[in-house]
């Protein structure tokens, strides 16, 4: 049986909203988080990916409080990330309604949290979100960033999405560093790239402008496209999305 293709919005928040902006600079308001899951999940999203980008300490427990709500709000997988380095945090967000965790900055610094993490709990609830632009003297043309891809990691993604994979992770959350917030389109060619490289369900993310984006996403080899500013602000709407996967020859739950 063939697996349709995901939509997934995306909820950037901060400081208890959703942000949104170009190359995660000049940041603006989006709306609550809770309000826009329950949107989301009425207008027929496949799931829903909360990012807390801030991830400070003293806004973790507000963050949690707010992952209980938009699980309580929504009945479609729910991904949550932001702030997670070990096993723990992943229990507590999964403990808060969380579906799946999406692990970032932890991994890198410490690689082997990913097998104890899906040791733990199975490679089945993380997801390696993983931020990349071209970066020279990378054995691939792509490097590794944080910091919302203002620092490079030192990595090559492409080597790292295998390491992350072989050692459990169970999808990858392609962010685009270079198109996000762009509206230019998926990068297609770095999409390619990742999916030549790992076998596991790859979401693709960053650039989303048109609804024909999404299908050249699906057809460079992503199993789910992730937006989040075309239907924050109403450029685009899910069903719209859909449609047009749909006609492209793409399943989806319509």
């Amino acid at each position: 049986m063939t697996v349709a293709i995901r939509v997934i919005p995306c909820l950037d928040v901060t400081d208890g909203r959703v942000v949104k902006g170009v190359n995660f600079t000049d940041l603006r308001d989006a709306g609550d988080p809770v309000e826009l899951a329950g949107v989301y999940g009425a207008a027929g999203a496949d799931e829903l990916t909360f990012l807390d980008i801030s991830a400070s300490s003293r806004g973790r427990a507000t963050t949690r409080e707010m992952v209980t709500r938009c699980a309580s709000t929504v009945f479609i997988p729910l991904t949550v990330g932001g702030g997670v380095r070990g096993a723990d945090d992943v229990d507590a967000l999964l403990r808060c309604g969380a579906d799946k965790v999406s692990i970032n900055t932890g991994a890198i610094a410490r690689p082997e949290v990913i097998d104890e993490i899906t040791g733990r709990f199975g490679d089945q609830v993380l997801v390696l979100s993983l931020d990349a632009r071209r970066e020279a003297g990378m054995p691939s043309g792509y490097g590794v960033t944080t910091h919302g891809g203002r620092r490079s990691a030192g990595l090559d993604a492409i080597e790292w999405a295998r390491e992350a994979v072989a050692r459990g992770c169970g999808e990858v959350l392609l962010n685009s560093m270079d198109a996000d917030g762009t509206r230019d389109g998926f990068d297609a060619e770095m999409t390619s790239a990742v999916r030549e490289a790992v076998d596991v369900p790859l979401i693709a993310s960053g650039g989303a402008g048109r609804a024909v984006d999404f299908v050249e996403a699906v057809r460079a080899g992503a199993d789910a496209v992730l937006a989040a500013s075309v239907f924050h602000y109403g450029v685009l709407t899910i069903e719209q999305v859909k449609q047009e996967l749909d006609r492209a020859g793409f399943p989806v739950r319509l």
